[in-house]
Formats: C-alpha cells, sequence, structure tokens
C-alpha cells in the first residue's frame, strides 16, 4: 500500500535540504512556515532521527539527513518520471523514450535522430537528459535511460551492448602564439614539457586512459594543469592561456580566433560518441533504433 502521507513528507524534506532555510521552502511550497516546520518534526519522529540543525545562520542536514539526501533524490526524480508517464499516456501519447546523452552527442547525433523518430512515431515522447559518459552504463542499469550516447568503448559489462559511432583523429589546441602553432605535423612526444587542459578520469574513464596511453606510449606522461567537465571547454581554456589540449579533430570550428588546431604527426584516434543499451531489458522501440543507428553505420 502507497503511503501517501510519507511521500509528502519527504518532498517537504528535499525542499528544505534544498533551500537550506524553512522560510525559503515553505515559500516555494507556497505555504507557511509552522505548518512545514510541524510536518519536518513529525517526519523526524516517524524515522526516529533528527534531520536539520537550526541556526541563525540557516538550516543544515545533520549526518542522518545528509545521508538519506541521495536516496530522496532519486525517489523524487522517479515519481517525476512517472507523473510524466501517466501524463502521457492520459493525453494519448503512445510511449515514453529516455536517452541519456553527453553534451557533444546533442549536438551532433541527436538531433537528426529525434527528428525521425518523431516523424515515426507521432505519438512519442522523447526525454533527452544530459549525462557524463560515466554516468551512462549506471544510468542504463538502473533503467533511468533508455538509450547512452556517451564516449564508451570496450566491455561494458554483461547486459550492456554498444557500438561506436563517431570516431575522430586527435589534434592539438594552442593558443595561436604557441611556438608549434605554424608546424605543418607535431610530434606527440614534442609536447612533454606542456601543461595540459582534460577531463578528469571520472568524467569519462575510456576517453582518458586513452589520452594517457597514447602520450606514455611516446615517452611521457601528460602534465595535467585543468581538469574540465567538456571538449569545448577544454578550447575554452586554451583560449584563455591556460595550456593546451588534445581535442576531436571536428571541433575545428569552435575554435576561437586566438586557438591553432596542430595536426598530430601519429595518428591518434578515440570514439567520441558510442550509442549503449541494456539487452537485459526488451523494448522494440530500443531495437528499431539501434537498428537504424546500425544501418547508418554502416
Amino acid at each position: 500500500m502507497v503511503n501517501f502521507r510519507l511521500i509528502r513528507h519527504l518532498w517537504l524534506f528535499l525542499a528544505v535540504a534544498q533551500e537550506g532555510h524553512f522560510g525559503r521552502a515553505a515559500k516555494r511550497l507556497n505555504m507557511s512556515q509552522p505548518p512545514l516546520t510541524e510536518q519536518i518534526q513529525v517526519l523526524e519522529q516517524a524515522l526516529k532521527v533528527k534531520l536539520f540543525d537550526r541556526s541563525r545562520r540557516g538550516t543544515r542536514l545533520t549526518p542522518v539527513g545528509a545521508a538519506i539526501l541521495p536516496a530522496v533524490l532519486k525517489f523524487a526524480e522517479q515519481l517525476e518520471r512517472l507523473e510524466f508517464a501517466v501524463q502521457e499516456a492520459v493525453e494519448g501519447h503512445s510511449g515514453l523514450l529516455t536517452i541519456g546523452a553527453i553534451t557533444s552527442a546533442m549536438f551532433d547525433v541527436l538531433p537528426p535522430l529525434v527528428a525521425r523518430l518523431k516523424a515515426e512515431y507521432p505519438g512519442l515522447t522523447i526525454s533527452v537528459r544530459e549525462i557524463d559518459s560515466v554516468e551512462a552504463v549506471p544510468a542504463l542499469l538502473a533503467g533511468d535511460v533508455d538509450l547512452a550516447f556517451a564516449r564508451l568503448e570496450g566491455d561494458l559489462g554483461e547486459s550492456i551492448e554498444s557500438f561506436p559511432l563517431k570516431q575522430d583523429r586527435l589534434v592539438v589546441a594552442m593558443p595561436a602564439e604557441h611556438s608549434l602553432a605554424s608546424a605543418a605535423r607535431i610530434r606527440l612526444s614534442a609536447l612533454s614539457n606542456e601543461s595540459f587542459v582534460m577531463f578528469p578520469r571520472e568524467v569519462s574513464p575510456v576517453y582518458f586512459d586513452s589520452l594517457i596511453a597514447a602520450c606514455r606510449e611516446h615517452g611521457f606522461s601528460p602534465r595535467i594543469l585543468h581538469h574540465v567537465r567538456s571538449v569545448a571547454s577544454q578550447v575554452a581554456f586554451v583560449a584563455c592561456g591556460q595550456g593546451i589540449a588534445l581535442v576531436p579533430e571536428s571541433l575545428r570550428s569552435l575554435a576561437p580566433e586566438n586557438v591553432v588546431f596542430g595536426p598530430l604527426k601519429e595518428n591518434v584516434s578515440v570514439v567520441t560518441i558510442a550509442v549503449a543499451w541494456s539487452s537485459g531489458r526488451e523494448s522494440p522501440l530500443v531495437a528499431s533504433v539501434i537498428k537504424t543507428l546500425g544501418r547508418r553505420r554502416g
């Protein structure tokens, strides 16, 4: 039996946790503060724990409150998806396809795919959410997304299948005044003393490891000065004189006037976008999309 009272209390807890203030949370919830305080106290009594510490500086989560917050956030997201799916069904839509994608996939692969799906399935609702590559497999396993478009390669687990959609050569993004900016070809080993702008490994482990391995094959480990979360940010940091970066050649169009993309002498390629899905969940729609992408790849 669904405990609707507990669900409401968890929504109230989430609002206070996110606002860090009972007054602001009450305003956001369109209610007065005393009933909100009372409801939080009821929740604390039911759980037999203290969730918030209040002071003149505001409201802070206790260690117990902080510990349950991720689970409550996940629960709230699932409730929103359920509410959305119910509304879609009421309005006569035939289904919901949830796609997780890295930013570059949203610029490149997704627009034509979404347009085609909308044409073929007029009643289909497509929900796109931004993810980092490292989040793709967990999101697929949890059922949070039906398809993932990310930088993925190799064995992703027993129930996750994938294939590459985009592969690209790496080039060196560097300031226009760099000593190597006019070189016809740049040896990777010539970059051994440079400061690099790169992703942190946790954002895209496979991509990160492939770059590190390529550098080590040529006698050095890159000195990483800045970690950023997107390829576009790499180019932006280079433009600000914060180092050099190894980026896919297809991003040449993003380079501002003060950034030069220099070709490498070595052919170093990486998978920039792959599509992944869970083979443990049967979905005719997902199978159709995979078949379409497979044909396009061929």
